[in-house]
């Protein structure tokens, strides 16, 4: 059910001004060190923002997603990295909500709406990313147990994280586990083992996760029985919603480029007049707000696909090709218009050039939307 437009605006004006009174005043600070925010977090966690699509009969927010794209890009208009701890909680959420068992989802997502517990989402490896194919974890059946062994890269909340949405190889094929464990370095046979340091997107713990004999239950089948094999697919239409997050965290990048920018060009002078009375300026101040705007529109045309519980694969993936490839580039001539004053970390321009392109990448490359769209767009108008 779409959420009350009322209701919505007064949620996202509520983010908005926790942004701009907490999350703006020490943004770069915390950027800078790659300390994480347990404050800011924490104060999410009273918003009710880690239920944000959780349905209310479990303690959530219940809201839409095209709310929900619209919450991310403000607090990624204030710091992307604070998204980053919303994104992989979500899509554990979401597969729980879409293919959880009742008793998996009474047991776990009351707990998650209220970010008591945090999920993450763990489908990568050293030796298999794009490829989900050539996924090497295992998951050996034993009596009413499993017993997982293998590495898992990329992982997002990882260390603080305690249920993780693991996919691992069962005999019927790929299998999605819902992992329980304890925030920290280690728990069971659980291991992080490797602290992933990276160009931007610092605050938020990016890790290596091996398992090394470390035994489940069989109730944590996402699914249950039902759900031996297909984890796979489980995770891909799941991941539409990691890429509309990324879509709506790109254009907050995008928007906050762009608002210093604009605001830059009036204040700078050369030659006796502000930079905005120069017509190279002015040109790259409306493709940078064109580009952000049509970003925006495909973002909410994408969430509002999902909303009607349709395959969303085509519009997803536009969105985030989109709206990833423009922050990109307006963050790239925000550095241009600012000139040398972009290049130091006394403004946040170098931030938003650093934490730009994880975008590109994030959620599938670009390169594999493009397979994704073209794909999906040839299913759709195929000639019979």
């Amino acid at each position: 059910m779409p959420t009350d437009p009322a209701l919505a605006d007064e949620l996202v004006g509520a983010v908005r001004a926790f942004v701009r009174k907490e999350v703006l005043p020490v943004a770069s600070d915390l950027e800078h060190a790659d300390a994480y925010p347990a404050e800011l977090v924490a104060a999410m966690a009273d918003m009710g923002l880690f239920g944000s699509t959780i349905p209310v009969e479990y303690g959530g927010l219940g809201l839409d997603i095209a709310t929900y794209a619209r919450i991310v890009e403000e607090l990624a208009a204030g710091w992307m990295s604070l998204t980053g701890v919303l994104n992989t909680h979500m899509i554990a959420a979401t597969l729980l909500r879409l293919h959880g068992t009742d008793e998996q989802r009474a047991r776990l997502l009351p707990d998650m709406a209220t970010g008591a517990r945090r999920g993450a989402l763990s489908l990568s490896e050293p030796d298999a990313g794009s490829d989900t194919q050539a996924l090497r974890c295992k998951a050996v059946p034993d009596g009413d147990e499993y017993v997982l062994d293998g590495t898992k890269m990329w992982v997002t909340n990882g260390q603080r994280s305690s249920i993780v949405a693991l996919a691992a190889r069962t005999p019927e094929g790929i299998t999605c586990f819902m992992v329980e464990k304890e925030p920290g370095p280690s728990f069971g046979g659980i291991a992080v083992s490797k602290q992933i340091g990276k160009l931007g997107y610092k605050g938020v713990e990016t890790v290596e996760m091996t398992y090394s004999g470390h035994r489940v239950p069989a109730s944590s089948v996402l699914g249950g029985a039902g759900g031996l094999g297909r984890g796979l697919p489980f995770m891909l239409g799941a991941l539409e919603l990691g890429r509309v997050n990324i879509a709506a965290r790109a254009c907050g990048v995008a928007r906050a480029a762009f608002e210093a920018s604009i605001a830059y060009a009036q204040q700078r002078e050369t030659f006796g007049v502000p930079i905005a009375k120069h017509q190279a300026i002015q040109f790259k101040l409306a493709d940078m707000a064109t580009k952000l705007e049509a970003a925006r529109l495909l973002t909410q045309s994408a969430a509002a696909k999902l909303d009607a519980g349709e395959r969303a694969d085509v519009e997803a993936g536009m969105a985030k090709l989109f709206a990833s490839e423009t922050a990109f580039e307006v963050a790239t001539e925000a550095m241009r218009i600012h000139g040398g004053y972009g290049y130091t970390t006394e403004f946040p321009i170098e931030r938003y050039y650093r934490d730009a392109p994880l975008m590109i990448i994030g959620e599938g490359t670009n390169e594999i939307q493009r397979l994704v769209i073209a794909r999906g767009l040839l299913r759709r108008y195929a000639v019979t």
